[in-house]
C-alpha cells in the first residue's frame, strides 16, 4: 500500500508561487502527474480491488439516479481506475454508454457507441475505442483523472481532450470524476481553461 509520506512527495515535486505563469504550472503538472501515476501504477493487488469495489458501488448508485441518457465512460489505462465492471452491468440494464475516440490532437473528443462485443481498435496511447460507428452526444460523462483537488480541477494527462471536448459541445454535459484518493491535491493551480467537475467519486 503506498503511505501517505510517499504519496506527498510522489504528487508535490514543488510549491508553486499563486501568480505562477502557464510555463511554470505546465511543468509542475507534468512532474506531478509523473508522480501519481508512478504511485497508482504501484498499488497493492489487494489494496487495488478493495478500494475499486468502493468506487464501484458508488459509480452505480450515482448513476442510477441520473436519468442519463447516453453515458461517456472510458476504457482504463496506466493503473486508472476500471469501469468496465460497471459498465457491462449499465448495458445489461439497457443503458447506452459511449467511449470517446481521439480524431485529431488538439481537437475535441468524439464519443462511439459501445456495448459489450464491440470492435475495437487500438487507438493513441494504444487505448482500445470502438473501430467504427457513429458519433453520440452524451448527457453525462464519468471522467478518469491523476490528480484532483477541493474545487473538483481535474488533473488529466495533458492533452486537454475532456476540457476542449466539454467547451465545445452544446448542451454542457453532467460530469463525475471518479479515481483514487492517492490523487488529492491541494489545487492543480488551474487556468482560464480548465473545465472543473461537478462531482468527484473516489474509494473513499
Amino acid at each position: 500500500m503506498a503511505s501517505e509520506k510517499t504519496m506527498q512527495s510522489a504528487s508535490s515535486p514543488a510549491a508553486l508561487p499563486p501568480d505562477a505563469d502557464w510555463a511554470a504550472v505546465r511543468e509542475w503538472r507534468k512532474q506531478t502527474r509523473a508522480g501519481l501515476i508512478q504511485v497508482r501504477t504501484g498499488i497493492s493487488a489487494s489494496d487495488r480491488a478493495a478500494w475499486s469495489d468502493n468506487i464501484s458501488r458508488a459509480l452505480l448508485e450515482a448513476l442510477d439516479s441520473s436519468n442519463a441518457t447516453i453515458i461517456g465512460v472510458y476504457w482504463p489505462f496506466r493503473g486508472e481506475y476500471d469501469p468496465r465492471e460497471v459498465m457491462a452491468n449499465l448495458r445489461d440494464r439497457g443503458t447506452r454508454l459511449a467511449l470517446p475516440v481521439i480524431v485529431e490532437r488538439g481537437q475535441p473528443l468524439v464519443f462511439r457507441e459501445w456495448q459489450p462485443g464491440s470492435l475495437m481498435t487500438q487507438g493513441v496511447w494504444n487505448v482500445p475505442m470502438p473501430e467504427s460507428g457513429q458519433a453520440v452526444m452524451p448527457d453525462l460523462l464519468v471522467v478518469p483523472f491523476v490528480g484532483f483537488d477541493a474545487q473538483g480541477y481535474r488533473l488529466g494527462y495533458g492533452g486537454g481532450f475532456y476540457d476542449r471536448t466539454i467547451a465545445a459541445m452544446p448542451a454542457k454535459p453532467r460530469t463525475i470524476g471518479v479515481g483514487f484518493k492517492l490523487g488529492r491535491l491541494e489545487t492543480i493551480h488551474p487556468q482560464p481553461h480548465d473545465i472543473a467537475l461537478e462531482r468527484i467519486i473516489t474509494e473513499q
